[in-house]
């Protein structure tokens, strides 16, 4: 089977996406990057995306965390505590994560060793929102909403993000929406419109909410129908 098949089948991933990510050599077979959409695998293959092996075999499972600050959202690092290092599950290293977050910010995080639902989770195309409380270092100007519901252009990616929705609940605080989750989106959205994040909490994903009963760097498996919610979403797009 080609690779762009194979990737769209067990990975979930858009045309537009495999191509992205082999023209920025993310995409690993069997340990060598390629960068050809029509390279041959099989079911034998190990097939790397970003740095996370995509399996297809072992029983999938799902956890929500509540992730604390100085916590690193990444399997293993030589300095820092990782959120893997708080699962105390058997095979707890075949996880990986959906949807980082930086090592100061707290909040829902999702664990799986399901690559494809993983992608249709934080795949920007499908846009399922993400849910922030936010602090800001200065007031929130009365302009920021109208801006961040037109987008905001990032020069690097050059893309204008998706609008974003924001309901300002006093002068530095607020609650922010958006629907891609780019790297430090939140952070830099912010910086565009000349104010700085000092505090930053996830709250939901999709539908699914983090657990108010879990205390910071516990965790619990997903329920069924918080794993269906993000299929049945990804299958409408």
């Amino acid at each position: 089977m080609q690779l762009d098949r194979y990737l769209s089948k067990y990975a979930g991933l858009s045309r537009k996406s495999i191509l992205r990510l082999l023209h920025v050599g993310q995409i690993q077979v069997d340990n060598t990057v390629t960068f050809s959409r029509s390279h041959e695998v099989n079911d034998f293959s190990q097939v790397h995306i970003e740095g996370e092996l995509l399996s297809l075999h072992k029983p999938a499972r799902y956890f929500m965390m509540n992730k604390p600050a100085g916590i690193l959202s990444a399997t293993k690092d030589p300095e820092h505590t990782t959120a893997i290092e708080l699962i105390h599950e058997e095979n707890g290293s075949d996880l990986h994560l959906a949807g980082r977050l930086d090592r100061a910010t707290t909040g829902l995080l999702i664990l799986t060793n399901d690559g494809k639902w993983s992608r249709q989770l934080t795949e920007p195309l499908q846009k399922i929102p993400k849910t922030y409380l936010v602090e800001t270092a200065y007031a929130i100007s009365p302009q920021t909403p109208d801006i961040f519901q037109q987008g905001i252009y990032f020069k690097y990616e050059n893309i204008t993000t998706s609008p974003a929705e924001i309901e300002i609940i006093n002068p530095t605080i607020c609650r922010l929406t958006i629907y891609e989750g780019r790297y430090h989106q939140v952070k830099r959205m912010f910086a565009a419109v000349g104010n700085r994040v000092i505090a930053l909490h996830r709250e939901s994903m999709g539908e699914i909410v983090l657990d108010q009963s879990l205390a910071a760097g516990k965790y619990r498996a997903l329920s069924q129908k918080e794993i269906d919610s993000i299929t049945k979403t990804a299958l409408k797009k």
